[in-house]
C-alpha cells in the first residue's frame, strides 16, 4: 500500500498583500520564477501569492514525516510553478526527496487563498489508497 501524506493551508489575501509592502519578504519567499508569474498577474497578483504561500506550507505539512528535520526545507526550496497545460506543480529546489512526487492543487477567490499537497512514495504506489 502507498504511504500517501496531505497537507493543507489556506490564508487570507489580505496579510500577504502586507506582508509584501516590505520588499525582502518577496525575496525571501518567493523563486524569481513565482515572483515572474505572480507579477504578470496583474488584478490577482495578490491572490496568486497568496496560493502560492499557502502551497508552500501545505508541501511542508505534507512532506513533514519524510524529513529528519522540518528546517532542512527553506521556503524557496519549494517552487510552484504551471506545467505547460497550466496545472500547478512542485519543483523542489537543491532539495531531494528519495522517490517521493508531490502533487498540489492551489484555489482563491478575492478575500482567501488555500491549498492541498499530496506527499506519495512513488516506489510503493501500487494503485490502492
Amino acid at each position: 500500500m502507498a504511504n500517501y501524506k496531505v497537507g493543507t493551508d489556506i490564508i487570507e489575501v489580505a496579510r500577504i498583500k502586507e506582508a509584501m509592502q516590505d520588499t525582502k519578504f518577496a525575496q525571501r519567499v518567493f523563486t524569481s520564477n513565482e515572483i515572474k508569474y505572480c507579477e504578470s498577474k496583474n488584478n490577482t497578483k495578490y491572490q496568486s501569492y497568496a496560493a502560492r504561500f499557502a502551497g508552500k506550507e501545505a508541501v511542508f505539512k505534507a512532506i513533514s514525516t519524510f524529513l529528519n528535520n522540518k528546517y532542512d526545507i527553506d521556503w524557496k526550496n519549494v517552487e510552484i510553478i504551471d506545467d505547460k497545460n497550466g496545472k500547478p506543480c512542485v519543483n523542489l529546489i537543491d532539495f531531494k526527496l528519495e522517490n517521493i512526487e508531490i502533487d498540489i492543487s492551489l484555489s482563491h477567490v478575492k478575500e482567501m487563498a488555500m491549498a492541498t499537497a499530496i506527499a506519495f512514495d512513488k516506489e510503493n504506489l501500487d494503485g490502492t489508497i
